[in-house]
């Protein structure tokens, strides 16, 4: 008998936002652009064929209903959404699944706050850039599972308005900024999924843009620090427990291909977008109640504009998207 599968996925939609609504400095999209970019982003998502589906850079919950409505796989989904923090973009769920309850994060648990030096010098960060989703529904088997839809700060340098934004040391200085912002707000979802995770047989999916790659600090931040090879089994259960998989290394042992990328940048090849799993869905766990099963990342939009004279248009996506397939055990 075919075991139950479902599809999830993760979605930046670069800026999603209804005609002639300014958005960042002055930019808008004109209706043609604004219907192209639906049509676009429509069918990408039938390519997809995702039961649940996390989005980021969402500006207006309408637009993203209106993608919804066009595509063919998807106009059924319900939409769960965070809206944005003062002017920014949100992130939001697209589910075929009953939802069950949802929660948004903007502030950091106090207990998740950084210092240096005890307390001496706390680091002055309390909040999120971006809100964070969670999503409790029911998989196909009757399983409860929470989703998590997050968007952490970007590598763009912050700086402040009155500095020389080619001097090396200020944009030193900015990137440093954005990466102390990233890792402390990976620090709070940390936190905040530790209520989900720690002693618990539950399932959790982490989805979005982090950011960075998965192999960096900030995106380990999230998923946890497995445990040292020379522990023993007992001591190494409660740290397994704590953890978060990604299905990119899920796939890496499952075949030998790896074209891994989700966005280019200056001629680099990187992967911010991913998705991440508690171990119940981790085939390496012998408990596992599903497996992930494939991963597939579209891509074929994206290309290395240092080595064209080409742009891409303005209603495509510059990040690719991430899809698993989960098999539910029987």
């Amino acid at each position: 008998m075919e075991k139950q599968q479902f599809r999830i996925g993760t979605f930046n939609l670069n800026n999603l936002v209804l005609p002639e609504v300014e958005y960042y400095h002055g930019e808008c999209y004109s209706s043609a652009d604004y219907h192209q970019k639906v049509a676009w982003t429509a069918r990408q998502l039938d390519r997809m064929q995702v039961d649940l589906v996390g989005f980021q850079e969402i500006f207006q919950e309408q637009a993203l209903a209106e993608v919804l409505a066009a595509t063919d796989s998807a106009k059924q989904h319900q939409l769960v959404m965070a809206a944005g923090i003062g002017n920014g973009p949100g992130v939001a769920l697209a589910t075929r699944f009953p939802v069950l309850g949802q929660r948004v994060y903007i502030d950091f648990p106090p207990e998740s706050w950084l210092s240096v030096d005890a307390e001496k010098a706390r680091i002055p960060l309390t909040s999120f850039s971006h809100p964070v989703l969670a999503v409790d529904v029911e998989l196909p088997n009757g399983t409860h599972c929470t989703v998590f839809v997050v968007h952490l700060k970007s590598k763009r340098p912050m700086m402040f308005r009155n500095v020389d934004r080619t001097d090396p040391v200020e944009i030193a200085k900015g990137q440093a900024r954005s990466l102390i912002r990233r890792a402390a707000e990976a620090t709070a979802l940390r936190y905040i999924l530790m209520e989900k995770l720690r002693d618990r047989r539950y399932p959790v999916i982490v989805m979005g843009d982090v950011n960075d790659n998965h192999t960096s600090v900030t995106t380990q931040l999230v998923t946890g620090q497995p445990p040292w090879e020379c522990w023993p089994f007992r001591k190494k259960v409660p740290v397994w427990d704590t953890l978060l998989y990604q299905v990119k290394d899920i796939q890496a042992r499952l075949g030998y291909g790896d074209h891994y990328y989700t966005h280019i940048h200056n001629g680099h090849y990187d992967s911010l977008d991913h998705i991440m799993v508690s171990e119940e869905f981790a085939p390496r766990n012998r408990n596992h109640i599903g497996q992930v099963i494939y991963v597939s990342v579209y891509n074929d939009h994206l290309f290395d504009q240092t080595l064209l004279d080409d742009q891409i248009e303005p209603w495509k996506s510059d990040h690719g998207q991430v899809v698993a397939t989960i098999a539910l055990d029987d």
